[in-house]
């Protein structure tokens, strides 16, 4: 479990391929003092395991589904990705809970620049923007976002500066990609109204 509270920004060191999946290395010093192997973290919001570490980086291994549903294909060396380690018992919840598991992907649309603070609104799939609503909790590339509106295609959020400094979300451009997760608590009330809804 996440908070979707992006703790630092790591940077890709190397993308290989392992077989049908991929190794990703990324470098951290932080993080990477204090992670051990098997340790949980979301990486642009995909929770993966660490299956080797040094001082400075860590290596996770992504396998074909993760790289199909997620914007982890795209990633190159020296692209940068947020990251955040696994929720401890006992730590303030100060996002929402994230599991890190991306429910599909999303494309930036625009940004609107009000001062310092942005509005920017996505293209999602239709699916997705069903079970979001209006003041709700999105998560954007492991982000934890309340959500500002909902159209049945798309969605805005509002960051402000702190959140545009500190995670990849201030860098990103209209046409990029972003992995999305719905709320947990919301899929779950969407599927069981779906399954109320069905015939007998």
């Amino acid at each position: 479990m996440f908070t979707g509270l992006v703790e630092r920004l790591g940077t890709v060191r190397s993308v290989t391929t392992d077989g049908t999946g991929t190794l990703l290395h990324i470098e951290e010093p932080t993080i990477a003092a204090d992670l051990p192997i098997g340790a949980s973290v979301a990486v642009n919001g995909v929770c993966l395991t660490v299956v080797a570490r040094d001082d400075w980086a860590f290596l996770f291994q992504a396998g074909p589904e993760t790289l199909r549903l997620t914007n982890l294909s795209e990633l190159r060396a020296g692209a940068r990705v947020n990251l955040e380690r696994a929720l401890r018992i006992g730590d303030r919840l100060g996002g929402h809970i994230v599991q890190g598991h991306v429910d599909g992907v999303g494309t930036i649309a625009r940004r609107e620049r009000q001062g310092d603070w942005e509005t920017i609104w996505f293209d999602c799939p239709p699916d997705l923007a069903r079970q979001m609503i209006r003041k709700g909790s999105i998560t954007v590339d492991g982000v934890s976002l309340t959500l500002v509106d909902v159209t049945p295609t798309q969605f805005s959020v509002a960051l402000i500066p702190h959140t545009l400094a500190v995670t990849m979300l201030g860098f990103k451009q209209p046409g990029d990609k972003v992995n999305l997760e719905i709320d947990m608590f919301a899929k779950y009330v969407f599927k069981c109204i779906e399954q109320m809804e069905r015939p007998i």
